[in-house]
């Protein structure tokens, strides 16, 4: 800024004073707010450089808001996935260190009961808000995750729950006849054969395969619909045994080896070497309808259990269609007759992408979650069918089908190759995380530059003003006495006196 100094004449030192006054006015404002001008039009040429950099800054700082609010919901996101990764080896642990098989008023285990406890814990962590927001709703974020435990596990009025949907499941395994939906075996001469009775079901015992070491047995299958397996005993044995191979409802493999001995009675699993090959097909035939029975009330009701909570805790639930117990099929759940545990957003984008935020001028990221996901809908169900079932004291297989229940839940909640795990989801959100600390890194990196070039457009160097100030004050000083002065003056000063 220009200084204008005093001048020598009144009108021009009256002028001058005014401008002096003019910028110590505009010095005085710069000085008490730091900026060079308090509208863009006082910037002159540089304000549309000035607006283009607010405009900038303005952006930058948005993105900077949004990473921050977007990194603490993914904070508190970690925590929750971390807890239900405890939860998951908590019930694990509960079940490697259980003690006898006893039982409660209930018909249950104390591991049980705490798997119950654990069950609530989780559904009340997929339902974590974070400022009103619901982590695990996909895009619906006002509504809950997750239905209360009480409408998940025991239904609501005419909506049939876990247990409602396990029970159903149950009979469709086992069948009218009890033997998981195999025919009894028959025997037709020296031949033994075991079939099932539909092709296609996904309910009860599915063969898989049949082996023998009796020379000269031959087996044949599975084959035919419905697929069926044979032995034919074309001579009588010396020892050997006849190998069945079974996949369960819930995927599962089960065998049941049957050997030939002399011993009469034969002990478990053994038949009998007759007089004839014919008597020896007959012994094998009663040893195989007993161990088919013995398989069907121990390691059936717990693979039935399991399926049963995979249906239930699928998207969307899976029920059996008809009668149970002659049903053939599932078919989906209806909100008239079963409960969708999952009450959050269910379409057909990508859990991750239910969610997503720029944080950055060229930075977005995917933080969306649902409860469906395979992992967390594998935890519920695993964990959830340990909590209800319930065994009869009176039940001699009650320990059994106890024992195969928490192998299985205890094998699933360890994680199956090729699976989602809860794991895989929490480092889906650290990648993220990792997008928003250098997104954040660049953007405070940008805000300072821009803050700098826009400080240097708009900003003041408030030392050299207050020097101007100063020299202003003076120059004003001066001309304010020069003008005092001069109005003091008049012609006389000027005249020679007149001599006498």
């Amino acid at each position: 800024m220009s200084i204008t100094g005093p001048g020598s004449l009144t009108a021009s030192n009256l002028l001058a004073q005014n401008n002096i006054m003019t910028q110590l006015n505009t010095l005085s404002q710069q000085l008490g707010t730091g900026e060079a001008a308090t509208t863009y039009s006082g910037l002159g040429s540089q304000a549309g450089i000035a607006l283009q950099l607010s405009a900038q800054l303005a952006a930058i700082n948005g993105y900077s808001s949004t990473a921050n609010d977007v990194s603490t919901t993914l904070q508190v996101a970690q925590t929750v996935l971390n807890q239900l990764s405890g939860a998951s080896n908590d019930v694990q642990q509960a079940i490697s260190q259980q003690g006898a098989f006893t039982l409660d008023n209930n018909g249950q285990t104390t591991t049980q009961t705490a798997a119950a406890s654990y069950f609530d814990q989780i559904v009340s962590l997929l339902n974590t808000q974070v400022g009103g927001t619901y982590l695990f709703s996909g895009s619906a974020v006002t509504d809950p995750s997750v239905a209360s435990t009480n409408a998940i596990l025991y239904g609501n009025g005419s909506q049939a729950g876990l247990t409602q949907v396990m029970a159903a499941r149950l009979q469709a395994d086992e069948g009218t006849n009890g033997l998981g939906r195999l025919n009894a075996p028959t025997l037709a001469g020296t031949t033994v054969t075991l079939a099932q009775q539909n092709a296609g079901s996904p309910f009860g015992f599915q063969l898989a395969g049949i082996s023998s070491t009796i020379a000269g047995a031959n087996v044949t299958g599975p084959s035919g619909s419905p697929p069926s397996v044979s032995v034919d005993l074309t001579s009588n044995p010396t020892g050997g045994d006849v190998t069945f191979d079974f996949t369960l409802p819930d995927g599962s493999s089960q065998t049941i080896t049957l050997q030939a001995t002399t011993a009469s009675p034969p002990g478990a699993n053994q038949f009998t070497i007759g007089a004839t090959a014919a008597d020896t097909a007959t012994n094998l035939q009663t040893a195989l309808n007993t161990a088919v029975t013995n398989l069907a009330q121990t390691a059936l009701p717990a693979a039935s259990a399991i399926a049963a909570a995979n249906n239930f805790f699928s998207d969307p639930p899976q029920v059996v269609s008809g009668t149970p117990a002659t049903a053939t099929s599932l078919t989906d759940g209806t909100s008239a007759n079963t409960v969708f545990w999952y009450t959050g957003e269910n379409g057909s984008t990508p859990a991750s992408q239910t969610a997503v935020a720029q944080v950055g001028p060229s930075e977005t990221i995917a933080y969306g979650m649902r409860a469906t996901e395979p992992a967390i809908a594998s935890l519920l169900a695993n964990v959830a069918v340990l909590a209800v079932s319930s065994y009869s004291p009176s039940d001699p297989n009650a320990q059994a089908s106890y024992q195969a229940l928490c192998q299985s839940v205890q094998q699933n909640l360890s994680g199956q190759p090729g699976t989602q795990t809860i794991s895989d989801i929490a480092a889906n959100l650290a990648s993220a995380q990792t997008s928003i600390s250098n997104a954040t890194t660049l953007n405070t990196q940008t805000q300072n530059t821009l803050q700098d070039l826009l400080q240097g457009i708009e900003g003041v160097n408030q030392n050299q003003i207050g020097e101007d100030i100063l020299t202003l004050q003076n120059n004003l000083s001066a001309s304010m006495s020069v003008t005092a002065r001069l109005a003091q003056m008049s012609l006389v000063n000027y005249l020679a006196p007149v001599s006498g």
